[in-house]
This record gives structure tokens, C-alpha cells and sequence, in this order.
């Protein structure tokens, strides 16, 4: 992952808040692919599963997880669409 301190530049943010698995990674799917190959969309959650959710849909995806935020919720993920 990313330098947690550097700047990001964001095209999309998702407010998946409340929202229980599998909702905030289909809600990541819908805007990566609203995003170009190299942007970034950043999705807030408040589901402790998605703490692991992005990470294996990332790997899963080939989309990168660039930076992910918060030790309790909201979580943040930025993911960077690579496809």
C-alpha cells in the first residue's frame, strides 16, 4: 500500500455506511468500473468484515488497494482500478 500520508487524488467516493457484506463490495465493483483504468475511487464502511473484504477482493480483482484507514469504523479504502 501507499505512503499513508500522501495526497490522494479521488474521481469517486462511496458512502457504503451501514451496510452489511456483501453491499459495500458490490457498491466498490459498481464504481470502479464507473472509474478509468488508474483512478481511484474511496469507499467508507462501517462493516468490520470489509476490513478483510477489500483486501481479498483486491486480490481477487487485480485492483489495487492503495491505502485503507480507520482502527474502528468508519473504515476508508482507497482502491485504484487497474483494468
Amino acid at each position: 500500500m501507499a505512503d499513508q500520508g500522501a495526497p490522494l487524488a479521488v474521481q469517486l467516493s462511496i458512502d457504503a455506511k451501514g451496510l452489511a457484506c456483501p453491499l459495500p463490495i458490490i457498491r466498490a465493483k459498481r464504481g470502479v468500473s464507473q472509474i478509468e483504468v488508474g483512478e481511484i475511487v474511496e469507499i467508507w464502511t462501517t462493516d468490520p468484515g470489509s476490513l478483510e473484504d477489500f483486501r481479498a477482493w483486491c486480490r481477487s480483482t487485480g485492483h489495487e488497494l492503495v491505502r485503507q484507514a480507520g482502527e474502528a469504523p468508519p473504515y476508508q479504502f482507497w482502491i485504484r482500478r487497474t483494468h
